[in-house]
């Protein structure tokens, strides 16, 4: 009975941000800030329809990662890798500078306040690796929905893969430095290096068989079986990791975006247009129950209560964001709208933050609890804050850039 009670209430979640999205659309505003507002207000912070024990649960959290993994698709098949040659350096390079950039920045800031608090610098370091966190999804929800194209859409596409394997790789080099300083049980780093790449591991595994499979499909339909059903066997092979290891570490988007990079270089671009076609609505329904799954645990209570640090981690952590892709932009000789307008793209944040967040606090809470208070504190109230100013930024990114539309 409580089964078919929460189906029905995640439907009816879904419902209401759909209709939430199409009619903050009217204002000429993204979608996705629909979706965000509505998650929170139906959260269980708020409302409560969808709930705290749907969000908890086993095959809510199955579906979602499922969907990630679809999310995923539409990063890995825009990486071609023929067309990605020229770029892929410049990529790389502006990954680099405006993740590290975002780590100074706010790491610099941090340390000057806490140095004059007299709080442990090496909080000042959490917070910046916590900062590197770019959440791809909202970004990408506005490329799918205003169908954007140009020299900024295509530089963010496979930066929102890189970005995430760097901020992984700072943020858990960091917490086990801190880890090691304050209590006798460090983390293994060399292991938690490895579950970062893992899920590209799997994904390049199966999309190399998917790959296999659609280059001798015979039509389209079968092209796009085999390929949801190597998807599927992705996600299961991730599930059971994770139930070996018992948390939810694997990071679903990126496998997707593995998986779906290997089998769209491997078969020809029309039968690939093909399967984009079909997914591109799947992906668009994706997008949306992932955003409100990150929409929904956040608690608007906390922009009343948000202090001066929430504020000033905005601020330095957007600041690091835009002026870290611009450095990158310039040495790379990228194109100018890349250099003024690449940085408005990367601000959304709060899905990754939450769960650098949580591991950050698990590891402080007993060492050093008011360290933990300050961090959860701050980044919780900023998930909320910086993720409804992000969304409009990145919008005006995409529009300043002079991208809105312009796909085919």
């Amino acid at each position: 009975m409580d089964f078919a009670i929460d189906i029905l209430s995640l439907l009816a979640s879904i419902a209401i941000a759909f209709f939430a999205g199409k009619l903050i659309t009217k204002l000429n505003l993204p979608a996705i800030l629909g979706w965000l507002i509505a998650g929170m207000a139906i959260g269980p912070h708020a409302f409560g329809l969808l709930s705290s024990r749907i969000l908890d649960s086993a095959w809510f959290s199955a579906a979602e990662s499922i969907l990630e993994c679809i999310c995923g698709l539409m990063i890995g098949s825009e990486m071609i890798w023929k067309e990605m040659k020229e770029a892929g350096p410049k990529i790389l390079v502006t990954t680099v500078t405006e993740s590290l950039g975002t780590f100074a920045v706010v790491s610099l800031v941090f340390s000057i306040i806490f140095a004059n608090a007299g709080i442990p610098i090496y909080l000042a370091f959490v917070f910046g690796a916590i900062a590197l966190a770019t959440a791809p999804a909202p970004s990408l929800s506005i490329v799918n929905a205003f169908k954007t194209d140009g020299p900024v859409t295509r530089t963010l596409i496979p930066m929102a893969a890189i970005d995430d394997l760097v901020g992984a790789l700072v943020f858990f080099s960091v917490i086990a430095i801190v880890s090691a300083h304050i209590s006798t049980a460090g983390i293994p780093v060399a292991a938690i290096i490895f579950l970062i790449f893992l899920p590209i591991l799997i994904g390049i595994i199966t999309g190399f068989i998917a790959g296999k499979l659609m280059n001798h499909a015979k039509s389209t339909k079968s092209c796009l079986l085999a390929m949801l059903v190597m998807i599927l066997i992705s996600a299961t092979i991730g599930f059971t990791i994770n139930s070996f290891l018992n948390s939810d570490i694997l990071n679903f988007m990126l496998l997707g975006m593995s998986f779906s990079t290997v089998f769209s270089n491997m078969i020809d671009r029309k039968k690939l247009g093909n399967i984009m076609v079909v997914m591109n609505p799947v992906i668009g329904f994706s997008l949306l129950i992932v955003i409100l799954n990150l929409a929904a645990p956040l608690d608007y209570h906390l922009i009343f209560g948000a202090g001066i640090y929430t504020a000033i981690y905005i601020i330095a952590r957007a600041a690091g964001k835009y002026f870290g892709a611009w450095s990158g932009a310039v040495m790379t000789h990228s194109p100018e709208t890349v250099r003024k307008y690449l940085g408005f793209t990367l601000l959304p944040h709060s899905g990754v933050s939450l769960v650098f967040t949580g591991i950050a606090v698990s590891v402080l809470e007993s060492p050093a609890p008011e360290c933990a208070k300050i961090i959860q504190g701050t980044i919780a109230a900023a998930a909320v804050i910086n993720e409804i100013i992000a969304v409009l930024m990145a919008k005006k990114g995409f529009e300043w850039a002079g991208e809105l539309g312009k796909a085919s």
